[in-house]
C-alpha cells in the first residue's frame, strides 16, 4: 500500500475542496443578485429598529431604569438559510430574530426564549414596506415587553 506524504494529502484535500467550492459556487451564483436585495432590506429594517431602541433606551433611562438594554446584532448569514440573511435582538435568554430571504420576503421570528421553540412568525414581500413597518413596532413592542418582565 502506497504510503502519501502529509503534503501530497493536504494538497489533495485541498484540490478535493477547490473542485467542490466552484460546483458549489457555480450553483449558488444565481441567487447572488437576490441575496444582496436580502442584504439590503435587512439593512434598512435593521437601521429603523436601531433608531428605534435609541429612543427606548433614551426613554427607559430617563424613567429610571438604564439597566434595561436590547443587544442588536449585526447582520449576518441566517443560521437557517443559506439564501437569506439575519440580525438578533437579544436580551438574556429573550430574543427575536428579523430574517430576509432571498425569495423576496422579510420573516418576524419570535419573541421567544433561547433554547425554546422560535415563534410565532409573520412573512412580509419586501415590497410590503407600511406593513413590515406596522409589523414590526408590534414585534418590537412585544420583545420589549417580554425581556423586560423578571
Amino acid at each position: 500500500m502506497a504510503q502519501t506524504s502529509p503534503s501530497e494529502a493536504s494538497s489533495d484535500l485541498g484540490a478535493r475542496l477547490a473542485a467542490l467550492g466552484r460546483t458549489l459556487g457555480s450553483r449558488e451564483a444565481d441567487y447572488a443578485a437576490a441575496i444582496a436585495q436580502a442584504q439590503r432590506c435587512a439593512e434598512s429594517v435593521r437601521a429603523d429598529v436601531a433608531a428605534a431602541l435609541e429612543q427606548f433606551h433614551a426613554a427607559a433611562a430617563e424613567a429610571g431604569a438604564p439597566h434595561l438594554k436590547i443587544e442588536l446584532s449585526p447582520i449576518r448569514t441566517d443560521d437557517k438559510h443559506l439564501r437569506a440573511v439575519e440580525f438578533d435582538l437579544l436580551r438574556g435568554r429573550h430574543q427575536a430574530i428579523v430574517v430576509a430571504k432571498a425569495k423576496g420576503e422579510v420573516t418576524l421570528v419570535g419573541p421567544f426564549k433561547q433554547g425554546k421553540v422560535e415563534g410565532p412568525c409573520l412573512s412580509f414581500p419586501f415590497d410590503a414596506r407600511d406593513e413590515i413597518q406596522r409589523a414590526l413596532g408590534t414585534f418590537l413592542e412585544k420583545f420589549l415587553e417580554e425581556a423586560a418582565t423578571p
